[in-house]
């Protein structure tokens, strides 16, 4: 939960001076705003950049060389995490003074997620250990965990989908990946806040609302007491998985997560979000609620099965 603002004075010492470019970034990062990109999306850093949102969901998969490549179909010379990827996102923290943005507070989210068709074992630790030597050539921009304390810095990687990476990060004394826990793992000594520092949760996992109706007083309720915890266990909470509809259905949820204090929304509505939350920042004076709709159920809902955020 801590911010990265003591750790950006050291990097600014250490990073020169900050380049005309950035100076002229005048619009504000928006730190709820986290992009889910399609598979199809072979160059998002731009885009995500230009829109302001501090964080992306990357879909990846392991190829030749222990290398992860973006994109569909077979693995493409050129198209991989490295050079579309961290390779951009360092040179600009490093050109920026040790920021992404200039009003940068907490670190931009970087979520790796793994996918592909292979479900060898061997394959994807061999592909997490080229990742983990990727990121320790940029050791000073990155959050970091070493002897159980959590330094945020600049970027916050995260790993996650098809390959649970908890027993390997939890082996290593000095880290720079962190994986993710869920509303389940509050309190839980096995993945405490300094290996699962964020709860990941698809919002069809929990919650029934589709933002078409006004919300129920229970639906509510739950969402604010889970959100509450998180952050009393010293997490902070990224919500996915959104019904699809209409901009105006997903901007009521948006409100709502918003409202309950939820940290990061992830959305693959960039544009949308985008313009949402510079209105209504999370944080921010709290919006009037919409309207409750009480509701009395016999039986709870039994919880869906998890889906990869």
């Amino acid at each position: 939960m801590a911010t990265i603002a003591g750790g950006l004075a050291g990097i600014a010492g250490a990073g020169g001076a900050v380049s005309v470019a950035v100076l002229r970034r005048k619009r504000p990062s928006i730190p709820a705003g986290h992009a889910l990109l399609p598979q199809t999306d072979i160059d998002p850093l731009p885009g995500v950049l230009r829109l302001g949102l501090t964080g992306m969901t990357v879909p990846v998969a392991p190829g030749p060389h222990g290398e992860l490549f973006l994109g569909p179909g077979q693995p493409q010379p050129g198209r991989t995490l490295r050079r579309l990827v961290l390779a951009p996102l360092f040179t600009r923290a490093q050109a920026g003074g040790g920021r992404l943005y200039r009003d940068q507070r907490e670190p931009f989210r970087l979520v790796v997620e793994f996918g592909g068709p292979s479900r060898d074992a061997e394959t994807l630790f061999r592909a997490y250990r080229m990742l983990d030597q990727q990121l320790r050539d940029h050791a000073s921009l990155l959050s970091r965990c070493r002897g159980g304390v959590l330094t945020p810095r600049v970027v916050t990687v995260t790993v996650t989908g098809i390959v649970d990476v908890r027993e390997l990060l939890a082996a290593q004394r000095d880290r720079y990946a962190f994986a993710d826990a869920t509303f389940d793992d509050i309190g839980s000594r096995s993945a405490p806040p300094s290996l699962a520092p964020s709860i990941s949760e698809s919002w069809s996992r929990r919650f029934g609302w589709d933002g078409r109706e006004p919300i129920t007083a229970e639906e509510r309720h739950q969402l604010h007491a889970l959100v509450r915890a998180a952050h009393d266990d010293g997490r902070t909470v990224r919500i996915s998985g959104l019904p699809t509809g209409p901009r105006r259905v997903r901007a009521a949820i948006w409100t709502e997560l918003g409202a309950a204090g939820v940290d990061v929304i992830a959305d693959g509505d960039l544009s949308g979000l985008a313009r949402h939350l510079r209105r209504h920042p999370v944080g921010a004076a709290p919006l009037p609620y919409l309207p409750t709709r009480t509701v009395r159920r016999h039986t709870p809902r039994p919880n869906a099965r998890r889906e990869t955020v």
